[in-house]
């Protein structure tokens, strides 16, 4: 475990560049560049995986950007956090959109998380709402995700492998469905490797949500039965059950209207995904 010590060291006295190691800077020049200086783009892995929600990566996971993801993440270089959240604000932006958003970060084990001393994806995922504030995006986070039960270690799994090791694993907290509301819902993590993760992740936002949406559309519906019955007492039985289905019907299709819970035609279902970086074969300019 870090002392605070050691954090307010790593703020103020940064020892090296996390991606070079060039003494005294944070980042230098180079390594930013390498990490900010190319626009984000969508990146897809192979095999993409099933439930994949359209996914936004700043950098390729080689050299200088691998070199910092890893310091953040396993040597607490919490410094790096500030450069590793302007470039995840940059991929939430490549996503499209200009309302409000809600980042969700993917969870990390709790046992790595007090190995670490900190949690990456959600130091991360701050500095980018910050990043995104800062330039006149309205953003917050909402940590709703938790992991359901215990997984195995991730490395040395190949991709359908860690799919069936993931299946499952994840949910939305009590009363994170409320918080996840009708706007678009960014997953963001600071690496993709075969997507599994974020696929699991949005499976289950995308439960929680539809979970949110039919419980509310009863309670409205049976709000407006009782409103019926006092206010046309007088009408047929029959009646009042063909307004309230014209009504549920109306209010079903407004929700998925505005959750994106709608599919068809082209439509998507508001759940989309931002990483700092991703395998270099994931971007286009590297597939054939």
């Amino acid at each position: 475990m870090r002392g605070w010590w050691q954090d307010l060291t790593d703020l103020v006295l940064p020892a090296e560049c996390g991606g070079c190691g060039r003494p005294r800077a944070v980042l230098c020049p180079e390594c930013r560049a390498a990490l900010t200086g190319a626009a984000p783009c969508r990146v897809r892995p192979v095999p993409e995986p099933s439930g994949l929600p359209v996914v936004h990566a700043a950098a390729p996971y080689e050299d200088a950007v691998r070199a910092a993801l890893l310091a953040h993440k396993e040597r607490g270089a919490l410094a790096l956090a500030g450069p590793l959240g302007t470039a995840l604000a940059g991929a939430v932006r490549a996503g499209g959109g200009e309302g409000p958003v809600l980042l969700v970060p993917v969870p990390s084990a709790r046992r790595a998380v007090r190995a670490r001393g900190h949690d990456p994806a959600r130091r991360i995922a701050l500095a980018a709402a910050g990043r995104l504030r800062s330039t006149g995006t309205p953003a917050r986070v909402a940590q709703v995700l938790r992991q359901r039960r215990a997984v195995a270690d991730q490395s040395g799994l190949d991709s359908r492998q860690r799919s069936a090791n993931l299946a499952g694993a994840l949910e939305v907290v009590a009363g994170g469905a409320r918080l996840l509301g009708g706007g678009p819902v960014v997953l963001v993590d600071d690496l993709m490797t075969t997507g599994a993760s974020l696929a699991e992740a949005a499976r289950a936002v995308r439960v929680a949500r539809a979970r949110w949406v039919a419980e509310s559309t009863v309670f409205d519906a049976q709000r407006r039965t009782d409103r019926t019955t006092e206010w046309i007492g007088e009408w047929t039985t029959d009646r009042t059950t063909e307004l309230m289905g014209e009504w549920m019907a109306k209010d079903v299709m407004r929700t998925r209207a505005v959750t994106g819970m709608e599919s068809s035609g082209g439509v998507v279902d508001g759940v989309r995904a931002a990483v700092v970086a991703a395998p270099p074969d994931s971007f286009p300019i590297n597939r054939n």
